[in-house]
This record gives structure tokens, sequence and C-alpha cells, in this order.
């Protein structure tokens, strides 16, 4: 018998930052070693893996995601398996993620089914963005799957709970970086300056009012500025401004709006404080938009298991790059309940292992009724 709680222990205790997942990467691949090889064939890309599994007939390739990163954060969970990487957490389940994975995965092995699967674990999924190159790949071009899903955890809801909806479910995201030059010097001499300071103030209450005076009442922005960074000492004029923020919307054509007002502000501000302006968009991440027949069809059948509670979800403003691969292949995100008072990126963040039993039966289920039909 597999223990899988103990699995992602191992896996909350190495969390490594994107691209980075060497550790991981090669927990993954002794456990997928261990299992019996004869359907199995796995394929590495950077620090993922691709692991397919033959089918009976394979008319079909049926995939699975998962996401193997971690956060840039310092766990305060107090937990006896906590991170040993100082500075890393898996502040966003994505322990859980890959436990679900490697426990379906066992599972089709142990049930063989007639479709053929594939299990994708991928990279840097927080950032810079493992969905869009790993959709480049010669090896996903090889095994283009006909349909793919995936999960996530969300600690609002208990363990044991599926949610999920049809349409919209994560919106459209981008980071933001905004780094303002201007002219240092002598506090007692402000005229001889630019000051970057004031030129970030003013930049931000700019920025706020794009939501309120540029946006359709009805629809769903959010700009955010989160970090602003200026100066070196309390009587110097500030040379340099950074600001860090994030934009949210639920559709492409609101983001680009959003980027075209930014730019405008931003050149505004170069102007009224003569400076120089740069604009980084960072990592962008398309909206996870869920096949309607898909999840639909999804819902039915977790609906069928009385051990399994499902609710329909509202869409939300978070973001997944898993977006991108459904931008180009149908199929579905569901959210699994984890049952945390502390949420996603929270340092404190301790998921309800429950919620592994569960997310592993409900992927396994869906994979049995589907890879059948």
């Amino acid at each position: 018998m597999i223990n899988f709680r103990k699995i992602r222990r191992d896996l909350h205790q190495i969390p490594e930052l994107g691209f980075q997942e060497y550790e991981t990467q090669k927990y993954l691949l002794d456990f997928i070693r261990s299992l019996p090889q004869d359907r199995l064939e796995v394929k590495t890309w950077k620090t993922g893996i691709f692991v397919k599994v033959s089918g009976r007939v394979g008319n079909r390739l049926i995939a699975y995601r998962t996401d193997i990163d971690g956060l840039p954060l310092t766990e305060e969970t107090g937990l006896p398996f906590q991170s040993r990487h100082q500075g890393r957490m898996h502040a966003c389940g994505h322990d859980i993620h890959m436990t679900v994975a490697l426990g379906a995965l066992s599972k089709l092995i142990e049930e063989p089914i007639d479709e053929d699967a594939l299990f994708i674990f991928q990279p840097a999924e927080e950032g810079p963005g493992g969905a869009r190159p790993m959709l480049d790949s010669d090896i996903i071009k090889e095994w283009w799957p006909d349909v793919i899903f995936a999960l996530h955890i969300a600690p609002e809801y208990p363990a044991g709970t599926i949610a999920t909806k049809p349409g919209l479910l994560f919106a459209n995201t981008s980071e933001l970086f905004i780094d303002l030059v201007g002219k240092g010097g002598h506090a007692a001499y402000p005229h001889r300056t630019n000051d970057m300071v004031i030129a970030a103030t003013q930049l931000i209450s700019g920025l706020q009012t794009i939501v309120s005076r540029n946006i359709d009442p009805l629809d769903s922005v959010v700009v955010t500025i989160g970090k602003l960074t200026a100066g070196t000492v309390q009587n110097v004029i500030a040379e340099r401004a950074r600001l860090e923020g994030t934009i949210r919307t639920l559709s492409p054509e609101s983001m680009i709006k959003v980027k075209k007002r930014i730019e405008k502000l931003v050149n505004g501000i170069e102007i009224g404080f003569d400076c120089q302006a740069t604009i980084d968009y960072g990592a962008n991440y398309y909206q996870v938009y869920n096949d309607e027949k898909m999840v639909s069809e999804f819902i039915d059948i977790i609906k069928k298991h009385t051990d399994i509670h499902f609710v329909t979800c509202d869409e939300a403003m978070t973001g997944e790059d898993f977006g991108y691969f459904l931008k180009e292949i149908p199929g579905f995100m569901f959210w699994l309940g984890a049952g945390s008072e502390y949420g996603l990126h929270s340092t404190k963040l301790s998921p309800d292992e429950a919620c592994i039993e569960t997310g592993i039966k409900t992927v396994n289920t869906y994979f049995q009724q589907i890879g059948n039909g």
C-alpha cells in the first residue's frame, strides 16, 4: 500500500522555484520508475516530465496536468515536515497536486483503460510560466492530447468537496513592473532634482483610476500595486523608483485595454516629471476557460459519487497558466477542497491531507469513465 500522505510530506519539504525543480524532478522520476513499466513511456523536458500510459485500444489520448514548482516564501506553518529549503515553500498546494497525480497514475496502471493517458508534470507555473514553452516542445507535439484536465486546491472548501463551472473559471493575469529614473540630489535643493518618489506616487494614483474611470462598471478588472521601492536615505531625493503589481481581467480584450491605458499614464509621467520610464509585463497567463460540454460531463460523473460533495463555484480573479493548455486543447480545471483557514500563497497554508484521497479518486473516476467510453 502506497502512503500518499508521506509522499506529499516528502515533496512539501523540497520546494523549488520555476525551472529549478531538480530535486523535485528526481523524486518524481524515482517514484514513477518504481511502478510497473510495461505500459509506460517516460520523457523529461527541462525540469518537467511527460508520462504516457498505453491503453488497451489507444484511439484517443487523455491528458492530466500537474504543476511542480514552489514559491519564494519562508514557511511559517510550524509543521514537523516543513520546507527544508530556506525562503521556499509549497504555499500554493503544488505538493498536493503532484501527490494526486502520482496517485492517479498508480491507479491507472492497476486499472487499465481503453484509451491512452498522458501525465504532464509542468514546471514554472508560478513563474516565469512553463505551459507555453511546454506546448511548443517536440514531446507534446508527438503526444498531442485530445482532452486535458487539471485541478487546483481551494483552501476555502472543506476536504471532500469538488467545485467548478462551465466557461470562465480563472482570470487573465499579468505581472506589472514599472521603473522610473529621474535625477537625485540633496533634500535641501529639490529644485535641482527630479524626485521619483513624487513621480511614483502620482503614477500610483493614476493607475487606480483605470478601473473606476476606464472600465465598464459591469466588467471586472483588478490593478494592484503591491510593492513600491524608492530612495536610499531620508535626506536624499530619490533618483529611482520601482513599482511592482498585478493586472487581472475577465477577458483578453480588457487586458489589452488596461495595458494601453497604463502605457499612456506612464508616458504622461515621463513628460510631466522629465524622467525615463520602462514597463515590463513579466509573466502573462491566459484565462482558464472550461469547455462547457466536457466540464458538464465531468460534473455529472462526480455527482454520482455520494462520498464526493460537488458545488458550483463562481469565476475567480486568480491566475493559472493551465489556461494556455485550454486555449489549444479542449478540457477543464476544477477546485479540490483543501480545508485550510489560511489561503493560497499564505506562509501558513496547511491543507487538510484528506483532500489527497478525494483528488486521486476524482481524477481516477474521470479517467475510468471517459477512458472506457
